[in-house]
């Protein structure tokens, strides 16, 4: 029998959270343990074990992890073999034969190609960017190229044949091929098809590199997973996919935990009515941002990661080095912050780990927003007097107080967040300033009002779960898969049915998983997105819900788009260079709420906060769960949960509501 609760686990490289929700009692759990990576699956144990569950009475498993984009980050990437078009093996080699760093002569050029020359092989063959034939596949250059990938002691290969995007037909081939000799064979017609060769390319090895961390910790997973629960992972494009599909495409996991908790405040968003939105993430290292409308959060289709390409469908985060872990020094006399970060080990000085330079989170505390007789987690006691040591010299430096100097290291930690938030609204002709700001994360509800009012905004939502939201997103989110898929027609020579052919071949192909795991087409729902641009441009708009049965209508929306967000459209010829499809189920219904008492401390601890270069205020401090729905508290205030803080300067204020969110009117600075 299938158990009642779900639980969301979000596994970081420190800590690892879980949400639990019981849809039949309404009741929930949520609890932070330390991330077990000598041991996974014990982890996920003791994290189901944090909130009073045995994994038998999980219905539902959903689960994010971080362990994808670790591997990448830190190298820990399995060797690959290659084997593509005869005459392109250079193509990792050559790239876009742009210089990483243009005036660091001293530094090498550009990132060093996964595949080295001696495990990239080639085969006799040819497809044309219309998918036509042109060379036919040599079976003799196969049989060579599979005896030298088998013969090279990798256990994972990566097939990309040029224009394979058009017509998959010759990497089948090859992948039929290596099956029998090799356990992972990666093809880029299905990792990645899309035109852009290096990229492409680029982005099959990764996957390929990936492949044996991936599968064998999937297969741990279902090897553990009690008969009676189901599992679902959390993918990179804001969905849960099952551990079948991201076996053979790993890089679906890239971004799951930062994809888990914008995903999370599309539900917020939704459920509040808002429209626009920006998802404020503040951890120990980064800061990541993104644009939501309409509940939805703005997907991208060309990131990097650790330097190297990586073209797949993910929710558009824009990540800065601005954490709580972040580094604060003077360059040249100026005041900087991150991108370097004291990390986990040793941390923030304050941690009393050995971290002597100072950072947000020593500022933080020294200006008195953070408790210095509070433990964090049960594990973590804060050292004031550590903080202000590391921020002694840095103050010294600058020839103002340890107190001035912390504000002026949280006003450069505010700048840079100001920038992001610019870079995923301007750029995509939406008004920040209009938009609401959820905060979440360890650190993002200290720095929301300083930046809301930095930008403008005039609403902030800090939602419940704040301090354990990607968690809460893997409970709350949608089972769903996306891609994109390279089309190429142009307005003049449009045909409605070879477009419509691609786009249901496409639909058809990501809504398998889901018949396959027992779910019928009237369940399923599916959204479409035209990348479009003028001939001869290089980047391409998106239109939403396009009219892929009427080029006339199709056209006049894309150059009322492109009017909006460039200042000008012309009647020039256009093309649709590809379509995103998403195929998905419902949300479930419901959602946890965060569990409070029916009376609040009235804030009986005091202490004293800077919040400006004059005299400390005292401040008055209250415990988050305690706070009643339609209490309304004025700033300064500052409320605090077992693992989050939010700072409510003056002239601000906050008022709780019946499901635990928090909303926040920043005023202004008098």
């Amino acid at each position: 029998m299938t158990g009642a609760w779900q639980a969301g686990i979000d596994m970081g490289g420190t800590f690892t959270d879980v949400v639990a929700w019981n849809g039949e009692t309404g009741e929930s759990r949520a609890a932070k343990v330390r991330t077990r990576t000598d041991d996974r699956i014990a982890g996920i144990r003791d994290a189901l074990a944090a909130v009073d569950l045995a994994w038998d009475e999980i219905g539902d498993l959903m689960h994010g992890t971080t362990m994808a984009t670790n591997a990448i980050v830190e190298g820990k990437l399995a060797d690959v073999a290659l084997i593509t078009t005869e005459g392109f093996a250079d193509t990792l080699d050559i790239g876009r034969q742009n210089r990483r760093y243009l005036y660091r002569l001293d530094l090498p050029p550009k990132i060093a190609p996964q595949v080295p020359p001696e495990r990239r092989f080639e085969v006799a063959e040819r497809i044309g960017p219309a998918g036509e034939v042109r060379v036919p596949l040599d079976a003799g250059s196969l049989e060579r190229a599979v005896r030298q990938a088998r013969d090279s002691g990798v256990r994972s290969v990566a097939v990309a044949l040029l224009h394979a995007y058009a017509n998959s037909q010759h990497e089948e081939a090859v992948g039929a091929a290596l099956a029998p000799h090799l356990p992972y064979v990666a093809l880029s017609s299905r990792v990645n098809p899309e035109a852009r060769e290096y990229e492409r390319m680029a982005t099959t090895v990764l996957g390929a590199s990936l492949m044996p961390l991936v599968a064998g910790y999937l297969d741990e997973l279902e090897s553990a997973r009690p008969d009676s629960a189901r599992l679902h992972l959390f993918h990179s494009a804001g969905g849960m996919a099952s551990s079948e599909a991201l076996r053979d495409l790993p890089l679906g996991l890239a971004l799951s935990g930062p994809a888990a908790g914008v995903a999370a405040a599309g539900v917020v968003a939704a459920e509040l009515g808002i429209d626009n939105a920006i998802s404020l993430d503040m951890g120990g290292t980064t800061t990541d941002v993104c644009l939501i409308r309409d509940g939805r959060a703005e997907i991208d289709n060309a990131r990097e990661i650790a330097g190297r390409p990586l073209r797949q469908p993910m929710v558009a985060v824009e990540s800065i080095g601005a954490g709580g872990g972040s580094i604060a020094r003077l360059d040249h006399g100026a005041l900087t912050v991150g991108p370097d970060s004291a990390g986990a080990v040793p941390g923030p000085a304050c941690y009393g780990n050995g971290g002597t330079d100072p950072t947000v989170t020593d500022a933080n505390l020294l200006l008195g927003y953070l408790d210095a007789g509070r433990t964090l987690g049960g594990d973590i006691r804060l050292d004031a007097a550590a903080a202000r040591e590391a921020i002694a010299p840095l103050a010294r430096e600058m020839n103002v107080s340890a107190e001035q100097a912390a504000l002026g290291l949280l006003r450069v930690a505010t700048a840079n967040m100001i920038r992001a938030l610019g870079r995923v609204t301007v750029e995509r002709g939406i008004d920040g300033r209009a938009c609401t700001l959820i905060a979440f994360g360890g650190a993002g509800p200290m720095q929301a009002v300083p930046v809301a009012r930095a930008f403008g905004i005039r609403r902030i939502v800090v939602p419940a779960f704040s301090s354990m939201f990607s968690a809460l997103g893997c409970v709350s989110a949608e089972k769903s898969y996306t891609q994109q898929q390279t089309v190429r027609m142009g307005s003049a020579q449009w045909d409605t049915a070879a477009v419509a052919a691609a786009h249901d071949s496409l639909r058809a192909r990501l809504a398998e998983p889901l018949r396959a795991a027992g779910h019928g087409a009237e369940e399923m729902h599916s959204r479409t997105v035209a990348a479009m641009r003028y001939s001869g441009q290089s980047y391409a708009v998106e239109i939403p819900d396009p009219a892929l049965d009427d080029s006339a209508r199709l056209g006049d929306a894309f150059r009322a788009l492109h009017a909006k967000l460039y200042g000008f459209a012309t009647d020039e010829p256009w093309e649709l260079v590809a379509l995103r499809v998403t195929v998905s189920l419902p949300r479930p219904d419901g959602r946890p709420i965060a569990p409070g008492t029916a009376h609040a401390r009235d804030g009986g601890r005091q202490g004293e906060c800077w919040f400006g270069p004059g005299e400390p205020v005292a401040t008055p401090r209250f415990e988050r769960a305690s706070l009643p729905p339609g209490r309304r508290i004025a700033g300064p205030a500052i409320v605090e949960d077992a693992w989050s803080t939010i700072v409510l300067p003056p002239g601000a204020a906050l008022d709780a509501d019946d499901r635990g969110h928090l909303h926040i009117d920043p005023g202004d600075n008098s």
